[in-house]
């Protein structure tokens, strides 16, 4: 079996030879990933600009103490008044700054007696005066490519009276589960063997979550010509075939077998990891699948390890679940010489993270119930020990 930081490099190597792109209307494009460079095609602002409310003046003429207001300048005036010499003029935030000033001082600051403003704080030059350009400049590469569109990427681009873009098409991700003892949501159980189908909703969920379109393909009866013809049909839908169970060495894991005879290139089979060390990854043109374990935790990490960095591969993205440095609570126990995912609590505590294991339950890699709360996943390498309270240790956030 292939070590860890191997199976991440040659996961990091696959290549996707022709990328999906589409154009949507800049809100329809929320989550999605940038294809194209925005670029600002004027400056930001165009002119001297007021950042305040208050009165235009030249600042050579505050030592004066007080200066008559000669005219009112609100914002949007298309009229914008010159500033005569030893004058001010009232300006509101968002105006244009009147030709000849070059410093605006907050109404907080002054007293108006007898149409004249009495300077009782004085400011320095070019106090509240928006510079051209101050906000981004005519050429700038605002956003890049491989940027995924947030609320403030969307105000960015309302500002440029950009109405669409160009983005990377989400992957389209088949999930199947595989299994003669899986009964689907609602199906009734008729035998104590038979047990509630889970891992195609965690990783659906997965999916959506890391910006994929899942195709849902329930669950597939553990016989070869069942297996075969759900992975065929997921393959010609999909960009991203994920199959959970049957990849072991049982007398009825034929997940193995099946992509071989699909005509996928195995990029690698198993991987010494804990959990889920009976893992595949094989490629078909531009197409992936990706084969996980059965048990529940087991499926659930490998497809944040192995899945997700496939499908921001799709769009050219980067929005991975993230190693940090945390602190232990309490000491943690290495169980296997594997690198190895252990689910943790985690919070962050005067700009720290901290983790502990309060209410996880040590056994087999089937207990998802370890996945709930404020949890992250310890990481530790094949050559790591157990490491006492107080100890820094490393963390996946997902």
């Amino acid at each position: 079996m292939l070590h860890f930081d191997e199976s991440m490099r040659l996961l990091d190597e696959l290549q996707v030879n022709e990328y999906k792109t589409q154009r949507l209307y800049i809100m329809d494009a929320l989550g999605y990933v940038l294809a194209q460079d925005i670029v600002a095609d004027h400056n930001s602002p165009e002119f001297l600009t007021s950042a305040m409310d208050g009165y235009a003046l030249k600042y050579e003429d505050i030592s004066l103490g007080k200066l008559p207001i000669d005219a009112t300048n609100p914002a949007g005036n298309e009229n914008v008044p010159t500033l005569k010499s030893q004058t001010c003029i009232k300006t509101f935030t968002g105006s244009l700054m009147p030709e000849g000033s070059d410093t605006l001082i907050p109404i907080e600051y002054v007293r108006v007696e007898d149409n004249s403003i009495i300077i009782d704080q004085e400011v320095q030059k070019g106090f509240s005066v928006r510079e051209v350009g101050e906000n981004y400049a005519k050429g700038d590469v605002l956003i890049q490519a491989g940027t995924k569109i947030d609320f403030s990427a969307i105000g960015v681009l309302a500002s440029l009276n950009i109405v669409h873009i160009d983005v990377y098409q989400k992957p389209k991700v088949a999930v199947v589960s595989t299994g003669s003892e899986l009964l689907e949501l609602g199906e009734i159980q008729t035998s104590p063997s038979q047990i509630r189908s889970s891992n195609n909703y965690t990783i659906e969920a997965i999916v959506r979550k890391y910006d994929g379109d899942v195709i849902s393909c329930g669950c597939v009866k553990d016989d070869k010509e069942s297996i075969y013809s759900a992975i065929d049909k997921a393959l010609k839908s999909s960009d991203i075939v994920v199959t959970t169970g049957g990849v072991s060495v049982g007398d009825y894991d034929f997940v193995k077998d099946v992509i071989s005879e699909l005509g996928a290139s195995v990029v690698f089979k198993g991987v010494r990891i804990k959990p889920g060390q009976h893992i595949i990854v094989a490629k078909k043109d531009d197409k992936f699948i990706v084969s996980l374990p059965g048990f529940a935790y087991s499926s659930t990490v490998t497809a944040l390890l192995y899945v997700v960095p496939l499908i921001q591969k799709f769009q050219k993205g980067n929005h991975l679940p993230r190693y940090i440095q945390a602190t232990l609570k309490e000491p943690f126990v290495k169980r296997a010489k594997k690198a190895e995912f252990t689910a943790c609590n985690i919070a962050l505590e005067d700009g720290k993270y901290y983790v502990d294991f309060a209410g996880k339950k040590v056994g087999t890699s089937a207990i998802m119930t370890n996945m709930l709360g404020d949890i992250a996943l310890v990481y530790t390498s094949e050559d790591d020990s157990s490491k006492e309270t107080g100890e820094a240790i490393s963390v996946l956030l997902v």
